[in-house]
């Protein structure tokens, strides 16, 4: 037997496929599992032990659609369900599986602040999809397989090599990160060595934090590699982070992790923290919130109270605690 499973975007909702290809690979003897997505997720599946081919999104949608005839697939698993995977299916003639986005409910739940998204996780939804083959969910965590053994005496300074924790502070949109000032005030009150993580985006925001902070913070963000900044995850003795893929990822390695949420929120796209021993998912109740799926450039109302009125000692008493 031979599947293609299908997910172009983004870097969480990818990484939270990866149960999907593991169960398909151990559960079909015999079977061969290959994955397409874009060539900027190639990442999340290298060194994947699951996986036997990865394709990768082709210019035009001809040619990936020429490659994926010539592969001759018995089965299509559809986990993005959009117009150019529709046409992959109806070009192709594979028979398939799609996921169900419930675009409506979504819609409906945001639009009108009402909870008619069941509280299913993304993974479980995932699931569904090859249900008709007898694969079942094993119950594991994501897979994520960091691509060097990097040194960590020479990504951090000694004071910062051991108990520390990893603080994810970038994400996509505004309305995902918390303000400077908050992420100052939780620093100041957690007990161990602090590592800052982000993208070049945030590194401005990293030194800020770490000048104001003092020496009980190494600001990473811009300095590491993505695969460096996963590897300094897998060593810390614990996570916090926002709404962000690098945050998801973290829970490859079974890390108490605090998952910090703004104007978005975990169960209208069911990717809360995903078969981690021990998480918090922080986020208040508001008349405004959640208001986007995805995040925004800025507070819609102007006050961020989604972020701003989060309690700051929630987060370091889980952190301190463990």
């Amino acid at each position: 037997m031979k599947i293609l499973v299908i997910r172009f975007s983004s870097m969480g909702d990818i990484i939270y496929t990866t149960p999907v290809v593991r169960c398909l690979k151990k559960q079909l003897p015999g079977a061969e599992v290959h994955f397409l997505t874009k060539p900027a997720f190639k990442y999340i599946y290298d060194n994947n032990p699951y996986i036997d081919k990865l394709l990768l999104l082709k210019p035009t949608l001809s040619d990936t659609i020429k490659e994926i005839k010539t592969e001759k697939y018995d089965y299509i698993i559809d986990l993005h369900n959009n117009l150019r995977t529709a046409l992959i299916k109806l070009r192709t003639g594979i028979k398939s599986s799609t996921y169900k986005k419930q675009r409506l409910r979504k819609w409906l739940s945001l639009k009108f602040k009402l909870k008619l998204v069941p509280q299913t996780h993304l993974v479980e939804r995932y699931m569904q999809t090859v249900k008709f083959l007898g694969v079942t969910n094993d119950g594991k965590p994501i897979d994520y397989y960091v691509k060097a053994e990097h040194d960590l005496k020479k990504m951090l300074p000694a004071s910062h090599q051991d108990n520390y924790v990893a603080f994810v502070i970038g994400a996509t949109h505004f309305t995902k990160r918390m303000p400077n000032y908050k992420i100052i005030n939780i620093c100041r009150k957690i007990k161990h060595p602090i590592v800052l993580l982000g993208g070049d985006d945030v590194k401005a925001n990293g030194n800020e934090i770490a000048n104001r902070v003092g020496q009980n913070v190494y600001n990473a963000c811009g300095v590491t590699s993505l695969d460096e900044s996963v590897y300094l995850m897998s060593k810390a003795k614990n996570v916090l982070g926002f709404d962000t893929g690098l945050t998801h990822i973290a829970e490859a390695f079974d890390k108490p992790i605090a998952s910090i949420w703004g104007g978005t929120v975990p169960e209208l796209l069911g990717v809360q923290p995903y078969m981690v021993k021990d998480a918090l998912v922080v986020g208040i109740n508001l008349p405004c919130r959640p208001c986007s799926k995805f995040g925004l450039e800025k507070c819609p109302l102007g006050h961020f109270k989604c972020m701003n009125n989060i309690p700051e000692d929630v987060v370091t008493n889980f952190v301190n605690d463990k």
